[in-house]
């Protein structure tokens, strides 16, 4: 299995020190077939490492990249992060993480900060249907694009509400990441068709992104994201 840990160690150094709250996504390409085997093995052992800090989500690809799964994990810092990790993989009998190696094909780890108008995850009905979208952002584009999107956001969530915001300080610079959340994919394209005839979004005075990507999501059984 290829992982991949996409930071720097002077990044590292300050988010340690930090008391800026971050957000670690992990995204996980399964071998075909083998969704239903990874839910059990994950669900398995969630409950033992839920008592030492919570998912905030946890979901699989239905379209767009497939036989993926994204999952959110909250941290106040890095070090609350690695406290967790050595405390979860002590001992003859580790209780995390689950044994799905030899399901998965690769693995990309990133922390992000929450954007300024996020609201925090946690147990919220507001799908089923997510949309993850990824940008990229020109250099020294981020400032603007917070600011254009704080302004915004809260017109675009009378119409459905975001479940997440996030972007990259450290590490790969100029990421952003939203995720919405709709009822049905019906629910999805007369929103986006009524934001966009009524002006309310995309954000007015953004940046323009040099790439986009857009994966439709599904809560796992277990997220607390429904």
């Amino acid at each position: 299995m290829l992982c991949l840990w996409k930071f720097s160690s002077t990044n590292k150094i300050f988010l340690m020190r930090s008391k800026i709250m971050i957000y670690e996504i992990r995204t996980y390409n399964l071998k075909v077939g083998q969704l239903q085997e990874y839910w059990e093995r994950f669900g398995e052992k969630l409950p033992a490492r839920q008592e030492l800090s919570q998912l905030g989500g946890h979901w699989y690809t239905e379209a767009g990249p497939l036989n993926q799964m994204v999952a959110i994990w909250p941290y106040e810092n890095l070090e609350q992060r690695a406290e967790i990790r050595r405390a979860a993989e002590a001992g003859p009998n580790p209780i995390w993480p689950p044994d799905t190696s030899d399901l998965i094909v690769s693995m990309v780890s990133e922390i992000f900060l929450p954007a300024p108008f996020m609201t925090p995850l946690g147990d919220r009905d507001l799908g089923p249907i997510y949309e993850m979208r990824i940008y990229t952002y020109p250099a020294e584009g981020m400032p603007q694009v917070l600011e254009a999107w704080g302004a915004a956001v809260g017109e675009r969530q009378k119409f459905s509400p975001m479940a997440g915001c996030w972007y990259s300080e450290y590490g790969g610079l100029n990421n952003f990441i939203h995720v919405w959340a709709y009822r049905s994919f019906e629910e999805r394209l007369r929103i986006r068709a009524e934001t966009r005839e009524q002006g309310v979004w995309p954000p007015k005075g953004s940046v323009r992104p040099i790439t986009q990507e857009s994966k439709i999501l599904l809560p796992a059984p277990f997220s607390p994201m429904q």
